[in-house]
């Protein structure tokens, strides 16, 4: 009977019992640092010799559309859902995967669609609800219905006899306004943490005025740009160089040239200034400029959504195993190189060369990129002091 009885309250014990909870993070980032690295090489590569591929794989948009709907949404995903039980994390992977094998297998179809939707309304479910009851003031308020609306243009990319200029347009602009946001508030206290051990004042930290600037100035293109008048593409690129201009500002009065030891900080600000560069020059190609198109959005997205994601991914990463962000070299490598290729990639844009050999170069710098931060996910960490 005893027995019995032990067995029952340990039943008991199990049952009332709560499910582990896990940082989102540490399953998300390396899946999408591992597609990262592998998709958008092999992409490149089709594009280039046409070799063998799925069929989703046999055209510019699907490789802009893997960046976005496959790498940033578990990114986004992964840094925004914090500590969830661990089988969110499974299904949402499932039906992520799901998403990219019918996709890359049948570009358009009613399965590509589905599945997409579904692993959207699971990020949006999960998401949007925390920063819609949390926000207070008026510029944290603008990320519930900014994320709803990215979610939402990842699905409309989905068909892809709906996609056009404007719908990609709207996607970076929207993209443009989550990092500028997010970027923000990770890397002004992170600087401002930093130089006030080193008794260095620094009355210049969120800038709200300018933040809040920048935000304005963002949503008003996002509402002009799609507009059927001939003058709103211009007015949306006059918007877009004024939101570049502050963003300049706002890196400038960070002083982060007094970060000099902090190469974590330097490349966070990398990926910052890479958005401020490309909201300039998407701007003056909206404006008229229409050869710069090309280099904007690679400004974008393989320079703003590839260096600052990684930064922060390896931040994040670090900040929960050793509390040291600067802590690993690797990482440092991993992020430069994702921006070197940023950086090959808008000259091939800008310049005109014999530009395969050059792409092929940017391909494998970002995959190299990718790979140095998988070894720092693989790496056995022991905690360090506190060094942030």
């Amino acid at each position: 009977m005893l027995n019995v009885g032990v067995f029952m309250s340990g039943m008991a014990v199990l049952r009332t019992q709560k499910p582990e909870s896990v940082f989102a993070s540490a399953f998300l980032f390396p899946v999408a640092a591992v597609y990262a690295a592998l998709i958008l090489p092999w992409s490149m590569l089709v594009l280039l010799w046409q070799i063998p591929a799925p069929p989703g794989l046999y055209s510019v948009y699907a490789h802009a559309h893997e960046l976005l709907a496959g790498y940033a949404l578990l990114v986004i995903a992964g840094y925004l859902l914090g500590k969830v039980k661990r089988r969110q994390i499974y299904v949402l992977l499932m039906g992520w995967v799901a998403a990219r094998i019918t996709f890359l297998c049948w570009p358009g179809s009613l399965a590509a669609v589905l599945s997409t939707l579904f692993a959207v309304c699971l990020v949006g479910y999960w998401v949007v609800p925390r920063f819609a009851k949390s926000a207070k003031k008026w510029r944290n308020k603008v990320v519930a219905p900014l994320l709803m609306f990215l979610l939402a243009l990842l699905v409309v990319v989905s068909f892809s006899q709906w996609v056009g200029r404007t719908v990609l347009v709207e996607l970076l602009l929207g993209l443009c306004l989550l990092m500028f946001f997010m970027g923000g508030r990770v890397l002004a206290p992170a600087v401002a943490g930093y130089l006030i051990r080193q008794q260095i004042p620094m009355p210049h930290r969120v800038q709200p005025s300018i933040e809040g600037a920048v935000i304005v100035l963002l949503l008003l293109a996002l509402l002009c740009y799609p507009l059927p008048w001939t003058w709103s593409s211009s007015v949306a690129g006059a918007l877009l160089i004024a939101a570049g201009v502050l963003s300049g500002v706002r890196i400038f009065r960070w002083q982060l040239w007094r970060c000099g030891e902090r190469l974590d900080l330097l490349l966070l600000a990398l990926g910052y200034s890479w958005l401020a560069l490309g909201m300039l020059t998407l701007g003056v190609a909206l404006i008229g400029c229409e050869g710069l198109t090309t280099a904007a959005i690679h400004c974008i997205t393989v320079g703003a959504l590839g260096t600052l994601s990684a930064a922060i991914m390896s931040r994040t990463h670090l900040m929960r195993r050793t509390r040291d962000p600067n802590g690993s070299v690797i990482a440092h490598w991993g992020v430069g190189l994702i921006s070197l290729a940023a950086g090959l990639r808008l000259i091939v844009a800008l310049v005109s060369v014999p530009s395969n050999g050059w792409l092929l170069l940017a391909a494998l710098f970002w995959s190299a990129g990718f790979l140095c931060l998988l070894a720092m996910f693989a790496q056995p960490m022991k905690a360090r002091e506190n060094k942030v």
